[in-house]
């Protein structure tokens, strides 16, 4: 694998850690925990991020449908924690397959966007989903740390 998607997958996965520390130790009344309005549980910020993964790198980098249903991601309830990490650990797997098959030339391919139809490259994809997961993960942490007050 070229170093640039083993040094991605590096940041992926720190970010991936973030996520697994936000979840240590946490309950289930944690997990389905809503700290206000217009935010998420910590159920609903992992399934998001793996959905989000599985569409962006799926969907649009490899071209295989992820089949997701994004706003059953928002509802997700009564997940146990080994099931939300387990669901961690596919995502990343998955990512790292696809990435796998990547060569340097593919950063500047276009792909077309299913849900919108509009052209991007797989670099601003890669670059959108550790954007992404990186904002979650933030949420994530914070979660954590309210519910513990």
């Amino acid at each position: 694998m070229e170093t640039f998607f083993t040094d991605y997958l590096k940041c992926l996965e720190s970010l991936h850690n973030d996520l697994k520390g936000a979840l240590d130790g946490i309950g289930q009344e944690a997990l389905d925990w809503i700290p206000g309005a217009e935010m998420n549980s910590l159920g609903v910020l992992v399934a998001h991020v793996c959905g989000s993964e599985g569409y962006w790198i799926g969907d649009v980098v490899a071209g295989v449908p992820s089949g997701r249903d994004r706003p059953a991601e928002f509802r997700t309830q009564g997940v146990p924690v080994e099931a939300l990490l387990e669901k961690l650990d596919a995502s990343f797997a998955y990512v790292q397959g696809v990435l796998e098959s990547l060569t340097l030339a593919d950063l500047a391919a276009a792909r077309r966007v299913p849900r919108d139809n509009r052209q991007v490259t797989v670099s601003w994809v890669l670059g959108h989903v550790l954007a992404h997961v990186g904002v979650h993960a933030g949420h994530a942490q914070v979660t954590h740390q309210f519910f513990g007050r």
